[in-house]
């Protein structure tokens, strides 16, 4: 079958980044957006290459049209449960009747199948569309990356540029965090998306840094050590999550809220790869923590 590859979330900065590396691949791209999408980000698909259509997600003919053809389709949607959910379901369907072979869904996070439900409300949602597409007649890769490296350059409490301050849970100060970033996962989904062979899952990180790791890095990008603070447990930072969740239930609308990103922050010191497939791909060049920290550097 030729590589034609389907993207959907293609707008988003990540959609489009892996539909650029797909179309440098040589292969043909096809990008489902919404009729609503911003035409200057439609406009900047088709310059590359790439076969821009316009989609209901809640019609299905709409859906099955785009996908007939199609040897792969890769999610990069951004959403609450009415998209991670309800319109990759749609996708989903629409890719299995069209007799499409593989489905890479928007699963670019940590490795949420080694986390127990409801700590992480945003991964909870993936939860629930893995079941969904294992028990499809569809071949599914998700790619996981850990977090994006980009998180370490909003000032959080991981790596707080401002109060030159690093924070970590239970005596983890070496804990090892996976982070990747967006154009490395990019390369990788691309590649994958034109592999046949790819397993149920693989695990990349650009790089793996510990909270002591960061500290080192601070003195070399700041000429300051930043100070690392001890958290106390992580069971007691989930209890402290819960807490705030539960006095913000107005968040449950929104895609981060704070208790949202601090379920993030959790997931970090909770889970990490258990091995990594960054070589599965020899071509792959990662970019390191130094790098990945330079753009915050004075």
């Amino acid at each position: 079958m030729k590589n034609i590859i389907l993207v959907a979330g293609a707008t988003g900065n990540l959609g489009e980044q892996i539909s650029r590396e797909l179309v440098s691949r040589g292969a043909s791209v096809k990008a489902i957006v919404r009729n609503e999408s911003d035409p200057k980000k439609t406009q900047a698909l088709q310059d590359i290459g790439v076969e821009v259509i316009a989609a209901d997600f809640n019609n299905p003919s709409h859906l099955l049209s785009a996908c007939k053809g199609v040897s792969c389709v890769v999610s990069a949607l951004a959403g609450l449960h009415d998209v991670i959910v309800t319109a990759q379901l749609q996708l989903l369907k629409a890719a299995i009747q069209a007799g499409v072979p593989r489905f890479i869904p928007s699963d670019f996070c940590t490795d949420y199948t080694q986390l127990p439900k409801g700590v992480n409300r945003n991964f909870d949602l993936r939860k629930e569309f893995e079941s969904l597409i294992n028990d499809s007649d569809i071949k599914a890769t998700s790619i996981f990356n850990g977090a994006f490296a980009y998180v370490l350059q909003y000032g959080t409490p991981l790596f707080d540029t401002r109060n030159k301050t690093i924070i970590y849970y239970e005596n983890k100060k070496d804990w090892k965090i996976d982070f990747t970033t967006v154009d490395d996962t990019a390369a990788f989904t691309a590649m994958a998306a034109l592999d046949e062979s790819t397993p149920r899952h693989l695990h990349i990180a650009g790089f793996q840094v510990s909270p002591q790791d960061l500290a080192d890095l601070s003195i070399k990008l700041y000429g300051d050590a930043f100070k690392l603070i001890e958290g106390g447990s992580i069971e007691q930072f989930l209890a402290f999550i819960n807490v705030q969740r539960q006095a913000h239930p107005e968040g449950e609308n929104e895609l981060y809220p704070q208790w949202q990103q601090m379920q993030y922050l959790y997931s970090m010191f909770a889970v990490h790869h258990p091995q990594l497939d960054n070589s599965r791909y020899p071509d792959t060049t990662w970019t390191n923590a130094e790098d990945a920290l330079k753009p915050i550097s004075h």
